[in-house]
């Protein structure tokens, strides 16, 4: 059975979120959930990924929230980045969650995101009221992404390829929440020219008039590894 996914890329267009160290909130947070949304689609079975923004606009909270639960969503990511002088990863769910299917979803994501922040202080699973999850009717988490206004921590936010990593953890906790399987990689069939086949071909390097040329070629082809002898005709 399909399993529908809301990522939820935070603020936008006039709303940039927090700015500090030449970044912006929502183009960090643009970038994760567009890379999360591929590596879900890419890597794993039966999950359906929407974004409540892609590309640089502004979109209310309610509208997000409207956007997912009409998507009938079975869960709903919202991806921020942090500020305020603080450091590290931290996530939030609706403050009368205790326990149950919303609790172990988020604890699947946060386990994964925070082992990539490694050397990054892990601020914990809290709860907040928070529009974007108090109005969803699914299971819902807020991710806040390490912390703009700190340098260390925008330092590896200006990665694209940290980002990356980053999103193909969130991707991995939403699967496992999910229990979405992993897709199989196709194995490579071997080729004749990979070794693969029982066919063998020589190749005829050179032909001399003169024995003592063709020795001399002999000799440079073993000093560089190759199987050479002559064949006269």
């Amino acid at each position: 059975m399909t399993k529908i996914v809301v990522i939820d890329p935070g603020h936008g267009g006039k709303d940039p979120g927090a700015s500090a160290n030449g970044l912006k909130e929502k183009d960090i947070v643009l970038k994760i959930s567009k890379y999360a949304k591929a590596a879900l689609e890419n890597n794993y079975e039966g999950a359906k990924v929407y974004l409540t923004r892609s590309t640089d606009v502004f979109v209310e909270l309610s509208e997000r929230a409207n956007f997912a639960n009409k998507k009938k969503a079975d869960l709903f990511v919202s991806n921020h980045v942090n500020a305020g002088g603080g450091t590290g990863f931290e996530s939030y769910v609706y403050t009368s969650i205790n326990g149950g299917s919303t609790e172990k979803m988020r604890s699947a994501v946060h386990y994964e995101v925070k082992k990539v922040y490694n050397g990054f202080k892990d601020r914990g699973k809290k709860k907040a009221n928070l529009a974007v999850v108090r109005e969803t009717a699914m299971e819902a988490m807020l991710l806040e992404h390490l912390f703009i206004d700190t340098k260390k921590d925008a330092n590896f936010l200006k990665s694209d390829a940290n980002l990356k990593k980053v999103a193909a953890a969130e991707a991995k906790g939403i699967a496992k929440a999910l229990g979405l399987k992993a897709k199989s990689k196709p194995v490579a069939k071997p080729s004749p020219s990979s070794g693969g086949s029982n066919n063998l071909y020589k190749v005829q390097l050179g032909a001399f008039a003169s024995k003592a040329n063709a020795e001399k070629l002999v000799v440079e082809l073993k000093k560089k590894g190759y199987k050479a002898y002559i064949d006269k005709e």
